[in-house]
Protein backbone atom coordinates (compact mmCIF):
# COMPACT_ATOMS: atom_id res chain seq x y z
CA UNK A 1 0.00 0.00 0.00
CA UNK A 2 3.01 2.93 0.85
CA UNK A 3 4.70 1.43 -2.09
CA UNK A 4 1.70 2.02 -4.42
CA UNK A 5 0.91 5.19 -2.96
CA UNK A 6 4.80 6.34 -3.05
CA UNK A 7 4.64 5.62 -7.00
CA UNK A 8 1.16 7.51 -7.16
CA UNK A 9 2.80 10.67 -5.74
CA UNK A 10 5.36 10.45 -8.36
CA UNK A 11 3.55 10.18 -11.08
CA UNK A 12 1.23 12.57 -9.94
CA UNK A 13 4.55 15.38 -9.49
CA UNK A 14 5.75 14.25 -13.16
CA UNK A 15 2.31 14.58 -14.46
CA UNK A 16 2.20 18.42 -12.80
CA UNK A 17 5.90 18.80 -14.21
CA UNK A 18 5.67 17.73 -17.49
CA UNK A 19 2.26 20.01 -17.47
CA UNK A 20 4.18 23.16 -16.61
CA UNK A 21 7.09 22.63 -18.78
CA UNK A 22 4.20 22.16 -21.68
CA UNK A 23 2.75 25.75 -20.84
CA UNK A 24 5.69 27.63 -20.71
CA UNK A 25 6.53 26.02 -23.93
CA UNK A 26 3.33 27.23 -25.40
CA UNK A 27 3.60 30.82 -24.27
CA UNK A 28 6.77 30.53 -24.67
CA UNK A 29 6.17 29.66 -28.36
CA UNK A 30 3.24 32.20 -28.36
CA UNK A 31 4.70 35.60 -27.41
CA UNK A 32 7.66 34.80 -29.85
CA UNK A 33 5.32 34.03 -32.57
CA UNK A 34 3.47 38.06 -31.16
CA UNK A 35 6.44 39.55 -30.91
CA UNK A 36 7.47 38.66 -34.40
CA UNK A 37 4.13 39.31 -35.51
CA UNK A 38 4.16 42.61 -34.12
CA UNK A 39 8.16 43.25 -35.16
CA UNK A 40 7.00 42.26 -38.73
CA UNK A 41 3.58 44.72 -38.97
CA UNK A 42 5.63 47.23 -37.11
CA UNK A 43 3.23 47.45 -33.63
CA UNK A 44 4.26 48.42 -30.58
CA UNK A 45 3.00 49.06 -27.13
CA UNK A 46 2.55 52.98 -26.63
CA UNK A 47 5.01 53.38 -23.94
CA UNK A 48 7.72 51.96 -26.18
CA UNK A 49 6.54 54.98 -28.81
CA UNK A 50 9.24 57.48 -28.39
CA UNK A 51 9.91 59.64 -31.43
CA UNK A 52 12.89 61.57 -31.92
CA UNK A 53 11.57 65.07 -32.96
CA UNK A 54 12.96 66.38 -36.47
CA UNK A 55 11.63 69.85 -35.67
CA UNK A 56 14.64 72.41 -35.61
CA UNK A 57 13.94 75.48 -33.29
CA UNK A 58 15.99 77.21 -30.50
CA UNK A 59 16.17 75.38 -27.44
CA UNK A 60 17.53 77.06 -23.44
CA UNK A 61 17.97 74.69 -21.17
CA UNK A 62 18.19 75.82 -17.95
CA UNK A 63 20.35 74.01 -15.02
CA UNK A 64 20.14 77.22 -12.72
CA UNK A 65 16.84 79.41 -11.84
CA UNK A 66 17.43 83.03 -13.27
CA UNK A 67 16.34 84.29 -9.61
CA UNK A 68 16.82 82.71 -5.77
CA UNK A 69 13.98 80.88 -5.31
CA UNK A 70 12.42 78.72 -2.64
CA UNK A 71 10.14 75.53 -3.73
CA UNK A 72 6.92 75.62 -0.93
CA UNK A 73 6.66 72.25 -1.69
CA UNK A 74 8.69 69.09 -1.26
CA UNK A 75 8.86 65.93 0.66
CA UNK A 76 11.81 64.64 2.80
CA UNK A 77 10.33 61.27 4.57
CA UNK A 78 14.19 60.91 6.16
CA UNK A 79 14.94 63.99 7.10
CA UNK A 80 15.46 63.08 11.06
CA UNK A 81 18.55 61.39 9.96
CA UNK A 82 19.02 63.13 6.22
CA UNK A 83 22.73 64.69 5.34
CA UNK A 84 21.49 67.82 4.55
CA UNK A 85 24.84 68.66 3.68
CA UNK A 86 24.62 66.80 -0.12
CA UNK A 87 20.86 68.27 -0.43
CA UNK A 88 22.15 71.54 0.16
CA UNK A 89 24.99 71.25 -2.23
CA UNK A 90 22.34 70.40 -4.96
CA UNK A 91 20.43 73.36 -3.96
CA UNK A 92 23.03 75.86 -3.96
CA UNK A 93 23.67 74.31 -8.13
CA UNK A 94 20.11 74.68 -8.87
CA UNK A 95 19.68 78.46 -7.38
CA UNK A 96 17.56 77.30 -4.60
CA UNK A 97 18.00 79.11 -1.58
CA UNK A 98 15.00 77.43 0.72
CA UNK A 99 13.35 74.42 0.69
CA UNK A 100 10.04 73.39 2.37
CA UNK A 101 9.63 69.99 3.98
CA UNK A 102 5.70 69.35 3.68
CA UNK A 103 6.59 65.86 5.34
CA UNK A 104 7.38 66.56 8.74
CA UNK A 105 5.69 64.29 11.01
CA UNK A 106 6.74 61.53 8.55
CA UNK A 107 5.15 58.18 7.64
CA UNK A 108 3.36 57.63 11.17
CA UNK A 109 0.60 60.33 10.00
CA UNK A 110 -1.04 57.44 7.52
CA UNK A 111 -0.96 54.89 10.72
CA UNK A 112 -2.45 56.75 13.28
CA UNK A 113 0.72 57.41 16.05
CA UNK A 114 1.09 60.21 17.32
CA UNK A 115 4.12 59.80 19.50
CA UNK A 116 6.24 58.70 16.27
CA UNK A 117 4.48 61.63 14.57
CA UNK A 118 5.86 63.87 17.21
CA UNK A 119 9.30 62.12 17.23
CA UNK A 120 9.60 62.58 13.44
CA UNK A 121 9.02 66.13 13.86
CA UNK A 122 11.23 67.48 16.71
CA UNK A 123 13.96 65.06 15.01
CA UNK A 124 13.68 66.49 11.76
CA UNK A 125 13.38 70.57 13.68
CA UNK A 126 16.22 69.63 15.03
CA UNK A 127 18.50 68.50 12.22
CA UNK A 128 17.52 71.17 10.40
CA UNK A 129 18.76 73.57 13.29
CA UNK A 130 21.80 72.40 13.74
CA UNK A 131 23.03 72.04 10.20
CA UNK A 132 21.05 74.48 8.10
CA UNK A 133 18.87 76.43 10.09
CA UNK A 134 18.29 79.08 7.25
CA UNK A 135 17.87 76.73 4.31
CA UNK A 136 14.74 74.71 5.43
CA UNK A 137 11.39 74.70 6.66
CA UNK A 138 9.13 72.01 7.98
CA UNK A 139 5.51 71.27 8.03
CA UNK A 140 3.80 69.66 10.73
CA UNK A 141 0.78 67.31 9.76
CA UNK A 142 -2.42 66.19 11.61
CA UNK A 143 -4.02 62.71 11.61
CA UNK A 144 -7.44 63.58 10.87
CA UNK A 145 -8.41 59.55 11.44
CA UNK A 146 -9.35 60.36 14.76
CA UNK A 147 -11.84 62.98 14.13
CA UNK A 148 -15.04 62.34 16.09
CA UNK A 149 -13.49 60.73 19.05
CA UNK A 150 -13.54 62.45 22.28
CA UNK A 151 -10.47 64.32 22.77
CA UNK A 152 -9.95 65.06 19.19
CA UNK A 153 -10.11 68.74 19.29
CA UNK A 154 -8.08 69.19 22.32
CA UNK A 155 -4.73 66.39 21.09
CA UNK A 156 -4.80 68.12 17.64
CA UNK A 157 -4.75 71.88 19.17
CA UNK A 158 -2.23 70.79 21.38
CA UNK A 159 -0.02 69.23 18.31
CA UNK A 160 -0.35 72.16 16.47
CA UNK A 161 0.62 74.22 19.39
CA UNK A 162 3.66 72.46 20.39
CA UNK A 163 4.65 72.00 16.38
CA UNK A 164 4.84 75.73 16.33
CA UNK A 165 6.48 75.95 19.64
CA UNK A 166 9.30 73.69 18.07
CA UNK A 167 9.67 75.49 15.05
CA UNK A 168 7.36 74.44 12.50
CA UNK A 169 6.17 77.28 9.90
CA UNK A 170 3.04 75.42 8.21
CA UNK A 171 0.39 72.50 8.23
CA UNK A 172 0.29 70.25 5.10
CA UNK A 173 -3.37 68.50 4.88
CA UNK A 174 -3.05 65.41 2.41
CA UNK A 175 -5.41 64.28 0.03
CA UNK A 176 -7.12 61.46 1.71
CA UNK A 177 -9.01 63.96 3.51
CA UNK A 178 -12.02 64.47 1.14
CA UNK A 179 -11.27 61.51 -0.86
CA UNK A 180 -11.25 57.97 1.13
CA UNK A 181 -10.21 59.13 4.90
CA UNK A 182 -13.44 57.92 6.86
CA UNK A 183 -14.95 58.87 10.35
CA UNK A 184 -15.64 56.42 12.95
CA UNK A 185 -19.68 55.58 12.27
CA UNK A 186 -17.75 54.64 8.42
CA UNK A 187 -18.69 57.77 6.58
CA UNK A 188 -16.60 60.28 4.37
CA UNK A 189 -15.08 63.02 5.53
CA UNK A 190 -15.40 65.99 3.84
CA UNK A 191 -13.05 68.52 3.37
CA UNK A 192 -15.68 71.33 4.64
CA UNK A 193 -17.13 69.06 7.44
CA UNK A 194 -17.41 71.52 10.89
CA UNK A 195 -15.65 68.75 13.15
CA UNK A 196 -12.46 70.61 11.33
CA UNK A 197 -13.33 73.77 11.68
CA UNK A 198 -11.25 74.49 14.76
CA UNK A 199 -8.20 73.63 12.83
CA UNK A 200 -8.24 76.08 9.91
CA UNK A 201 -9.00 78.45 13.16
CA UNK A 202 -6.32 77.35 15.11
CA UNK A 203 -3.52 77.54 12.22
CA UNK A 204 -4.83 81.48 11.27
CA UNK A 205 -3.81 81.98 15.23
CA UNK A 206 -0.66 80.29 15.39
CA UNK A 207 0.23 82.34 11.43
CA UNK A 208 0.08 78.51 9.85
CA UNK A 209 -0.18 78.57 5.97
CA UNK A 210 -2.36 75.60 5.38
CA UNK A 211 -0.73 73.66 2.53
CA UNK A 212 -3.48 71.52 1.01
CA UNK A 213 -3.72 68.81 -1.51
CA UNK A 214 -7.27 68.43 -2.54
CA UNK A 215 -8.64 65.66 -5.25
CA UNK A 216 -6.78 64.91 -8.45
CA UNK A 217 -6.77 65.92 -11.84
CA UNK A 218 -10.23 65.43 -13.23
CA UNK A 219 -8.63 62.80 -16.07
CA UNK A 220 -8.88 60.12 -12.89
CA UNK A 221 -12.39 60.65 -11.92
CA UNK A 222 -12.96 59.70 -15.80
CA UNK A 223 -14.19 56.65 -17.20
CA UNK A 224 -10.41 54.75 -17.93
CA UNK A 225 -10.34 54.03 -22.24
CA UNK A 226 -9.23 55.55 -25.47
CA UNK A 227 -10.88 59.26 -24.72
CA UNK A 228 -9.07 59.77 -21.48
CA UNK A 229 -5.95 61.29 -21.75
CA UNK A 230 -4.43 59.99 -18.55
CA UNK A 231 -4.86 56.73 -20.18
CA UNK A 232 -1.06 55.92 -19.74
CA UNK A 233 -1.46 56.81 -15.86
CA UNK A 234 -4.13 54.77 -15.07
CA UNK A 235 -1.95 51.60 -16.95
CA UNK A 236 1.17 52.11 -14.94
CA UNK A 237 -0.46 53.87 -11.87
CA UNK A 238 -4.09 52.23 -11.63
CA UNK A 239 -4.56 52.67 -7.94
CA UNK A 240 -4.43 56.35 -8.52
CA UNK A 241 -7.97 57.03 -10.26
CA UNK A 242 -11.06 57.35 -8.78
CA UNK A 243 -13.84 55.42 -10.25
CA UNK A 244 -17.60 56.78 -9.52
CA UNK A 245 -18.65 53.58 -7.56
CA UNK A 246 -15.76 54.24 -4.94
CA UNK A 247 -15.39 57.90 -5.28
CA UNK A 248 -16.90 61.66 -4.32
CA UNK A 249 -17.07 63.27 -8.19
CA UNK A 250 -14.10 65.79 -8.94
CA UNK A 251 -16.76 68.60 -8.44
CA UNK A 252 -18.02 67.38 -5.29
CA UNK A 253 -14.74 67.55 -4.11
CA UNK A 254 -13.60 70.78 -5.26
CA UNK A 255 -16.97 72.64 -4.16
CA UNK A 256 -15.94 71.31 -0.56
CA UNK A 257 -12.80 72.74 -0.94
CA UNK A 258 -13.91 76.28 -2.45
CA UNK A 259 -16.56 76.35 0.86
CA UNK A 260 -13.27 75.40 3.11
CA UNK A 261 -11.56 78.70 1.95
CA UNK A 262 -14.58 80.45 1.81
CA UNK A 263 -15.56 80.05 5.16
CA UNK A 264 -12.18 81.18 6.64
CA UNK A 265 -10.56 84.16 5.41
CA UNK A 266 -8.12 84.61 8.10
CA UNK A 267 -6.31 81.70 7.33
CA UNK A 268 -3.33 81.54 4.35
CA UNK A 269 -4.58 78.61 2.30
CA UNK A 270 -1.84 77.12 -0.41
CA UNK A 271 -3.89 75.09 -3.19
CA UNK A 272 -1.43 72.41 -3.75
CA UNK A 273 -0.91 71.77 -7.74
CA UNK A 274 -2.84 74.72 -9.07
CA UNK A 275 -6.09 73.09 -7.23
CA UNK A 276 -5.71 70.50 -9.95
CA UNK A 277 -7.30 73.50 -11.97
CA UNK A 278 -4.17 73.62 -14.15
CA UNK A 279 -6.28 72.70 -17.54
CA UNK A 280 -9.10 75.07 -16.39
CA UNK A 281 -7.24 78.59 -15.63
CA UNK A 282 -10.46 80.02 -15.67
CA UNK A 283 -11.86 78.03 -13.40
CA UNK A 284 -8.47 78.99 -11.19
CA UNK A 285 -8.48 83.15 -11.92
CA UNK A 286 -12.41 82.98 -10.70
CA UNK A 287 -11.25 81.12 -7.61
CA UNK A 288 -8.44 83.25 -7.00
CA UNK A 289 -10.34 86.69 -7.98
CA UNK A 290 -12.84 85.66 -5.01
CA UNK A 291 -10.26 84.19 -2.38
CA UNK A 292 -7.67 86.67 -1.35
CA UNK A 293 -6.46 84.63 1.42
CA UNK A 294 -5.62 81.63 -1.01
CA UNK A 295 -2.49 81.32 -3.00
CA UNK A 296 -1.88 78.26 -5.47
CA UNK A 297 1.53 76.86 -6.53
CA UNK A 298 2.19 74.40 -9.65
CA UNK A 299 4.12 71.53 -8.23
CA UNK A 300 3.68 68.53 -10.58
CA UNK A 301 1.63 70.38 -13.09
CA UNK A 302 4.25 72.07 -15.13
CA UNK A 303 3.33 70.21 -18.03
CA UNK A 304 -0.37 71.76 -17.59
CA UNK A 305 1.06 75.12 -17.51
CA UNK A 306 3.55 74.37 -20.74
CA UNK A 307 0.87 72.84 -23.13
CA UNK A 308 -1.18 76.35 -22.99
CA UNK A 309 1.59 79.49 -23.23
CA UNK A 310 -0.46 81.60 -24.12
CA UNK A 311 -3.20 81.41 -21.12
CA UNK A 312 -0.72 80.43 -18.44
CA UNK A 313 1.19 83.86 -19.63
CA UNK A 314 -1.90 85.59 -18.79
CA UNK A 315 -2.66 83.61 -15.94
CA UNK A 316 0.53 84.35 -14.46
CA UNK A 317 1.02 87.65 -15.40
CA UNK A 318 -2.88 88.48 -13.47
CA UNK A 319 -2.19 86.13 -10.83
CA UNK A 320 1.28 87.16 -10.15
CA UNK A 321 1.09 88.22 -6.60
CA UNK A 322 -0.75 84.53 -5.59
CA UNK A 323 1.83 81.87 -7.28
CA UNK A 324 4.30 79.97 -5.80
CA UNK A 325 6.90 78.07 -6.80
CA UNK A 326 6.53 74.33 -6.19
CA UNK A 327 7.98 70.70 -7.67
CA UNK A 328 6.78 68.41 -5.17
CA UNK A 329 8.87 65.32 -5.26
CA UNK A 330 12.58 66.09 -5.02
CA UNK A 331 14.44 65.27 -7.99
CA UNK A 332 17.28 67.75 -9.01
CA UNK A 333 17.50 67.15 -12.83
CA UNK A 334 13.77 67.74 -12.70
CA UNK A 335 13.79 71.21 -11.94
CA UNK A 336 15.82 72.32 -15.10
CA UNK A 337 12.80 72.12 -16.92
CA UNK A 338 10.72 74.36 -14.48
CA UNK A 339 12.91 76.96 -15.41
CA UNK A 340 13.13 76.35 -19.27
CA UNK A 341 9.15 76.60 -19.42
CA UNK A 342 8.92 79.46 -17.01
CA UNK A 343 12.04 81.79 -18.10
CA UNK A 344 12.26 81.07 -22.09
CA UNK A 345 10.16 80.82 -24.93
CA UNK A 346 11.35 77.50 -25.85
CA UNK A 347 9.22 75.33 -28.30
CA UNK A 348 8.62 71.60 -28.31
CA UNK A 349 9.90 70.84 -25.17
CA UNK A 350 10.15 67.07 -24.26
CA UNK A 351 8.66 66.61 -20.79
CA UNK A 352 10.68 63.85 -17.95
CA UNK A 353 7.13 62.01 -17.33
CA UNK A 354 5.14 60.57 -20.11
CA UNK A 355 2.23 59.59 -18.07
CA UNK A 356 1.74 63.08 -16.99
CA UNK A 357 0.54 63.90 -20.39
CA UNK A 358 1.68 62.54 -24.00
CA UNK A 359 2.21 66.54 -25.04
CA UNK A 360 5.22 68.38 -25.56
CA UNK A 361 5.98 71.77 -23.57
CA UNK A 362 6.07 75.40 -24.69
CA UNK A 363 7.82 78.27 -22.32
CA UNK A 364 5.90 80.85 -20.92
CA UNK A 365 9.00 83.53 -21.32
CA UNK A 366 7.70 85.55 -18.17
CA UNK A 367 9.29 89.20 -17.41
CA UNK A 368 12.02 89.09 -15.01
CA UNK A 369 9.37 91.30 -12.25
CA UNK A 370 7.27 88.14 -12.20
CA UNK A 371 9.50 85.43 -12.10
CA UNK A 372 11.56 87.38 -8.61
CA UNK A 373 8.10 87.39 -6.82
CA UNK A 374 7.07 83.44 -8.31
CA UNK A 375 10.39 82.76 -7.14
CA UNK A 376 10.71 84.18 -3.56
CA UNK A 377 9.04 87.28 -3.41
CA UNK A 378 5.39 85.94 -2.86
CA UNK A 379 6.71 83.30 -0.34
CA UNK A 380 8.85 85.72 2.00
CA UNK A 381 4.95 87.50 2.51
CA UNK A 382 3.31 84.39 3.84
CA UNK A 383 6.83 82.90 5.87
CA UNK A 384 8.40 85.81 7.97
CA UNK A 385 10.61 83.66 9.24
CA UNK A 386 12.32 82.84 6.07
CA UNK A 387 15.49 85.16 5.95
CA UNK A 388 14.98 87.85 3.03
CA UNK A 389 18.60 88.95 3.24
CA UNK A 390 19.35 85.80 1.60
CA UNK A 391 17.47 86.67 -1.42
CA UNK A 392 19.64 90.44 -2.26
Amino acid sequence: MKSFSFKSLVKLFLFFFSLIILLLVVFGVSYYTIDKIQKKNNLMDIEEYSPISTLVVPSNPKTRSKFPFIDVHSHHWNMPIMDLENLTQEMDSLNMVFQINLSGSGLAVFSGNQELMNLNLSKSINNVKDNFPERFGVFVNVDLSKIGRKNFREDTEKNLENAAKLGAIGLKIYKNLGLNLKDGKGNRVKVDDDRLQFIWEKCAELGFPVLIHSGEPIAFFDDVDKFNERWLHARQRPSSFRPSDKYPSFDEVMSEQYNMFKKNPNTIFINAHLGWYGNNLEKLDYQLNDLPNVYTEFGAVINELGRQPVSARKFFIEHQDRILFGKDNYNKEEYYLYFQVLETNDEYIEYFRKRHGLWRLYGLNLPDSILKKVYHENALKIFPSINSNLFK
